[in-house]
C-alpha cells in the first residue's frame, strides 16, 4: 500500500500541468426559416419583402388611369364639338387649340399605320400590367407613373379602336399637335423613370442572422 502511494506522489520540485482548455465550438448561423425552395427543403435564411402589387396599389393605379382617360376623353369631345376640322384658335403667343386628327402614335408619329399601332399598344398596356403586377410594390410612385401612362394609353386605344383616329389639339406650333394623353404619357415615363431610378438606389433585404445578434 505504502509503495502504491509512493508511486503516486510526484517528485520534489515537480510541477502537476493544468489540463489543456477546451477551445469553444464555431459559431454557427441561425436558420430563420421563412419558407423554402420548391423542393421542400433547402431553406430560405434570408427574409425578402415581396415587390408584388397590393391591393391599395392596385386601387391607386386605377384611379389615376380612370382620372387620366376621363381627363383627356372631355377634352377631346370638347374640341371636336367646339371647333370644325382643321379650326384653329391662339391661346398665347405660338400655343394654340388647333383641331387636327391622327391616326399614328403620339405627336404623328406613324400615321396612317391604325391597325398596327393598335396591336403594339395593347401589347403594351398587357406589358405594363403584367410588371406593375409584379413589381407595383418596388416604389411609392409607381401607381402614379404606371397610371398615367396607362389611362392616356387606354384613352387613346379607344379612340382608335372606334373611330381610326384620336383628336389633337394642344399645338405649339413649333412641334405637332398632341392631346392631354400624349401629355399624361410622357409624363408618366417621366415618372416611372424617376421612381425605378430611386428604388435602385434604396437598401437592399436584411442581411443573415448570426447567433450573436
Amino acid at each position: 500500500m505504502g509503495s502504491a502511494l509512493h508511486r503516486l506522489q510526484a517528485p520534489p520540485g515537480a510541477r502537476l500541468s493544468e489540463p489543456a482548455p477546451r477551445e469553444p465550438p464555431p459559431r454557427r448561423l441561425v436558420d430563420v426559416r421563412v419558407g423554402s425552395t420548391t423542393d421542400a427543403l433547402t431553406p430560405i435564411s434570408v427574409a425578402r419583402r415581396s415587390l408584388a402589387a397590393r391591393p391599395t396599389q392596385w386601387v391607386a393605379l386605377g384611379l389615376v388611369a380612370v382620372a387620366a382617360l376621363l381627363a383627356d376623353q372631355v377634352t377631346k369631345q370638347l374640341v371636336a364639338t367646339r371647333l370644325g376640322l382643321g379650326e384653329e384658335v391662339s391661346v398665347l403667343g405660338s400655343f394654340s387649340i388647333h383641331h387636327v386628327e391622327n391616326s399614328g402614335i403620339a405627336f404623328g408619329l406613324f400615321a396612317g399605320a391604325t391597325s398596327l399601332v393598335i396591336v403594339v399598344t395593347s401589347l403594351a398596356l398587357g406589358w405594363m400590367l403584367l410588371f406593375f403586377a409584379r413589381s407595383g410594390a418596388r416604389h411609392p410612385l409607381l401607381p402614379v407613373g404606371l397610371g398615367l401612362v396607362v389611362g392616356g394609353s387606354f384613352s387613346n386605344l379607344v379612340d382608335r379602336v372606334r373611330l381610326g383616329y384620336v383628336t389633337d389639339f394642344l399645338d405649339l406650333g413649333f412641334w405637332p399637335a398632341f392631346n392631354l394623353a400624349d401629355s399624361f404619357i410622357v409624363v408618366g415615363v417621366g415618372v416611372l423613370l424617376a421612381a425605378l431610378l430611386g428604388a435602385d438606389t434604396q437598401p437592399r433585404g436584411p442581411r443573415p442572422l448570426s447567433a450573436n445578434d
